[in-house]
């Protein structure tokens, strides 16, 4: 028996922060799949594993505990596995680059698609992508955190916020090699961190799992038709 049920569909996006976790923590999981997904959103509350609007939803099979957000199931998994630093000034900045992560996705799918992306829309925002970019670069600096060693937060070992930084721009930057282009330019630390952290070998290997699950698909859906585009003229 799994360790632990996720749900979330199939495809990278807010999973995949839940997918590395665990595959960095050693735990063995079962996705849900979309149909279940689907049935328990168009059913009763009374009947989900944790009430949600949207996944990711992870069940510790072990305990019985459910929880949704993809930041509270960082949190769990964090203290869990012994992924978050002890002291609380660690733990705060752990979660706070685990929100920033979530934030940035939210933004790069316009809120969840509600809009589409165009070329004017793009040019207005690639600013902002790189503002966030330099968010995490000066974090970085501040916890002297060194090109080629070292984690984001000073920590002696990777933890959760190394491990969803790569996450996030490594899977990112997988799919559109030209944010990939744009992360090394303007934070060439959290690039250098990212492709580090990447190469570990249960993050590695479960990116090339992902790879053959789900193939190009980031996050699905016209949104990402619409990123694809402006990214490609």
């Amino acid at each position: 028996m799994s360790a632990y049920t996720l749900y979330y569909w199939s495809v990278p996006f807010r999973g995949e922060f839940v997918r590395a976790l665990l595959a960095f923590a050693g735990q063995t999981w079962t996705e849900a799949g979309d149909d279940r997904i689907s049935a328990l959103m168009e059913g009763a509350v009374g009947d989900m594993p944790a009430p949600f609007m949207g996944p990711p939803v992870l069940v510790d099979e072990a305990s019985g505990f459910a929880v949704s957000q993809m930041p509270a199931i960082a949190l769990y998994l964090g203290d869990t596995h012994g992924l978050l630093p002890r002291e609380t000034a660690g733990r705060a900045m752990s979660i706070k680059i685990v929100n920033d992560a979530n934030d940035v996705l939210d933004e790069l799918t316009l809120d969840g698609g509600r809009q589409m992306w165009t070329p004017k829309r793009w040019s207005a925002f690639e600013p902002r992508l790189r503002k966030w970019m330099s968010l995490w670069e000066e974090t970085g600096r501040r916890h002297r955190l060194a090109g080629a060693s070292g984690w984001l937060l000073g920590t002696a070992n990777p933890g959760v916020a190394d491990v969803v930084t790569a996450t996030l721009w490594s899977t990112m930057g997988d799919r559109f090699p030209a944010l990939a282009a744009i992360l090394e330019d303007e934070a060439p630390l959290t690039a250098a961190l990212t492709r580090r952290v990447s190469a570990l070998p249960a993050l590695a290997d479960q990116a090339a799992r992902s790879r053959e699950a789900f193939g190009d698909a980031w996050s699905g859906g016209k949104i990402e038709a619409s990123l694809r585009k402006v990214l490609a003229d």
